[in-house]
């Protein structure tokens, strides 16, 4: 799938739309994201700040797609579990940057080579717009590679 047309149909998504979360940027080779989530009067908490889950649902799926789309069809990659860690109250609009490193999907392919599966843990911040960090997300990717298909006699 085209980039640009998952990064619209994410912002049309109704969990992000209703949310408030909006992605700003997913480049066309799945190296890069950038997504925002926007204080409205529907995702403040009782105090006034950002829902963590609303914090977390932000960066949930995005190592995942980038990773699944850069390595390609031969591999299974699902998430297998996460972290957040709330660093100070989230107000206003906060955003996630997602940086899939070459030097990453070779060490993936590598590990999976073989056909066992590959742990793999990403580090995320979530900023406010004064550079400071609202939370510190884990995710841990599952990878392995996909049985070669047989040919059929």
């Amino acid at each position: 799938m085209k980039a640009s047309l998952l990064r619209r149909g994410l912002n049309l998504w109704p969990p992000f739309l209703f949310a408030g979360v909006h992605v700003t940027d997913l480049a066309d080779d799945y190296r890069h994201a950038r997504v925002e989530l926007r204080m409205r009067p529907w995702n403040r908490n009782y105090v006034g700040t950002h829902f963590g889950g609303s914090l977390f649902a932000m960066t949930d799926p995005f190592w995942m797609l980038l990773t699944m789309n850069a390595m390609g069809r031969d591999y299974y990659v699902w998430d297998k579990a996460g972290t957040i860690e709330f660093v100070k109250p989230g107000r206003g609009s906060v955003h996630a940057q997602f940086q899939l490193e070459e030097a990453t999907l070779e060490q993936l392919r590598s590990d999976a080579a073989d056909g066992e599966k590959v742990l793999h843990w990403f580090d995320t911040h979530i900023i406010d717009r004064e550079g400071d960090v609202v939370a510190k997300v884990r995710k841990q990717l599952y990878v392995r590679r996909k049985p070669a298909k047989r040919s059929q006699k």
